[in-house]
């Protein structure tokens, strides 16, 4: 399955959120991202089920992409466009129980995971942390540009990189060679999510552009 486009993940804690959910999700919509994670694993299905049936109609609004951070069941359950699993997560099982049509993701910490992925599995994979993150210190060594890079070169499917990732650092972790960006804390703490979210978006927008440019051209002349 393609990734949403713009490749921006917007993960959602509502514990770190500045306003409700639904809102924060709205104004995220609203500012380009097409792409939304339910990450509210703390609280019992039928809440996470609740939340998502809350947030389809604004992502049917904008004709964006939701998944569920969990299990393949309760995204099949809650009607989620995919799943983001765990790192050592049973992938064929949840292709499974999803179909063909399911996005669906694995984070993962190292380039010996990154070997292991199936791309007729896995639509893409989360690395990280990229950066320190306030969101999950502690979570494990920082990956850095270098370790992202070995990673990506690694992976046999778009990495998305997460962790600590600022509008200034979003080129040169494409650069490194992730296909796309995930974002938490930074969009839920902000007094204005819309705002950072069109900050991000013009700054991947940007660094296509630019990436665009650089490639050579081989029409005939």
């Amino acid at each position: 399955m393609r990734l949403p486009d713009p490749a921006l993940l917007v993960v959602t804690d509502r514990k770190q959120a500045s306003s409700a959910l639904a809102d924060i999700v709205a104004a995220a919509l609203a500012a380009g991202c097409r792409w939304i994670s339910l990450r509210e694993k703390d609280l019992p299905e039928t809440e996470q089920i609740a939340i998502l049936a809350a947030m389809r109609p604004l992502t049917r609004q904008w004709g964006a992409c939701l998944t569920l951070h969990g299990a393949a069941a309760l995204a099949r359950t809650a009607d989620a466009d995919g799943v983001h699993l765990p790192s050592g997560s049973d992938a064929p099982a949840a292709r499974a129980a999803l179909g063909a049509d399911a996005l669906i993701g694995i984070s993962i910490h190292s380039v010996a995971e990154a070997e292991r992925l199936d791309a007729a599995v896995v639509d893409y994979a989360v690395a990280g942390p990229a950066f320190a993150t306030p969101s999950k210190p502690g979570y494990g060594p920082v990956l850095g540009l270098r370790g992202l890079a070995a990673i990506a070169r690694a992976s046999s499917v778009p990495i998305i990189a997460i962790g600590g990732i600022e509008v200034d650092a979003v080129g040169e972790v494409l650069d490194a060679g992730a296909g796309g960006v995930a974002v938490m804390g930074s969009v839920m703490r902000a007094a204005r999510p819309g705002d950072t979210v069109a900050s991000l978006v013009a700054a991947l927008e940007a660094s296509h552009t630019r990436s665009k440019r650089q490639q050579p051209d081989h029409r005939p002349r």
